[in-house]
């Protein structure tokens, strides 16, 4: 187990350190001039001079990057060019509404996708599984966006139950920032519950066929005892892989999602940064959001390995 845990820390640490310097790569070392991407081509060049001094740019490539990974354990992130704010402090108020709409989207999901999966795997070829899968094509068809207007469309303009967008922020109450992330994270999770109900109907109904459950039923053990059991448990195993992959999309499908509920999250401000050519808000929080899914990814491996039995020699 210690062995699939230091393997897994060190993958983790690889994996962001590799994306540190992609991000860095493409934003900071490629062709083209960041100070000119920022300020504009009619820019005068003494303007330009000054704020590549100011960024670090007349620097070699290699103390930038050192310097930047420097600052990211010490928190701190720079300035940003467009708000003259640190960037650490805009990240982290933003995060406060991104972080819970992507766990409250994952949860949803999870929620919607495995009793849907179950019950479609109890009642394979008969009304209820085709339902299911007709409610999976039908997610994986739309795109979140549309699922978006139209819990608008249904839940804030017809039934007046939940507000069409906008955060009043956590000052004003649990209640109330939750009451204004609901539809947005329902509209994430819809399409990737589609999915997850996919997953685990194939992977209920395989487990479903192995020789321990018909040892179970033969021995006249009950069938809810045997599906909470012994099914689900090792159903989950594939299932929790796909659900670890699936909140990256969430974080990704957020940046849309946040757009169409007018929410201030960090895909939000991913995306005002590119209009407003606000490359170190860019740079940081593409990290940020990178760190977030393999952190994620590394927890449900160690869920992985605490579902799963089995020796952790070959993984």
């Amino acid at each position: 187990m210690l062995t699939f845990l230091a393997r897994r820390l060190l993958g983790l640490i690889l994996t962001l350190f590799a994306v540190s310097l992609v991000v860095f790569l493409v934003l900071e070392v490629l062709p083209g001039d960041v100070a000119e991407v920022m300020l504009g081509t009619e820019a005068r060049e003494d303007t330009l001079a000054a704020l590549r001094a100011q960024l670090g740019l007349d620097r070699p490539a290699h103390v930038r990057y050192f310097a930047w990974i420097g600052g990211l354990f010490t928190g701190d992130l720079g300035i940003s060019h467009t708000y003259d704010v640190p960037v650490a402090g805009l990240i982290a108020e933003r995060l406060a509404v991104t972080a819970p709409l992507a766990l409250l989207a994952f949860v949803l999901s999870t929620l919607i996708a495995v009793p849907l999966g179950m019950f479609a795997a109890t009642r394979r070829g008969r009304a209820g599984d085709y339902g299911v899968m007709g409610f999976a094509q039908v997610g994986l068809a739309i795109p979140n966006f549309w699922f978006a207007i139209l819990l608008i469309l249904v839940f804030a303009v017809w039934l007046r139950w939940l507000p069409a967008g906008g955060f009043p922020g956590w000052d004003a109450g649990p209640v109330a920032g939750f009451r204004a992330l609901f539809l947005p994270a329902l509209a994430l999770a819809l399409s990737e519950a589609a999915i997850l109900a996919r997953v685990t109907r194939s992977a209920v109904l395989e487990t479903m066929g192995e020789d321990y459950v018909r040892t179970a039923r033969a021995k006249g053990l009950g069938w809810r005892p045997i599906m909470w059991g012994h099914v689900l448990r090792n159903a989950l195993i594939p299932v929790t892989t796909i659900m670890g992959l699936q909140f990256a999309f969430l974080l990704a499908g957020a940046v849309i999602i946040e757009n169409v509920f007018t929410l201030p999250g960090l895909g939000r401000l991913v995306l005002q940064a590119i209009f407003q050519r606000d490359v170190i808000v860019v740079k940081d929080a593409v990290l940020i959001l990178a760190g977030m899914v393999v952190l994620v990814n590394f927890a449900v491996d160690m869920l992985y390995a605490a579902i799963d039995p089995r020796p952790k020699v070959e993984l």
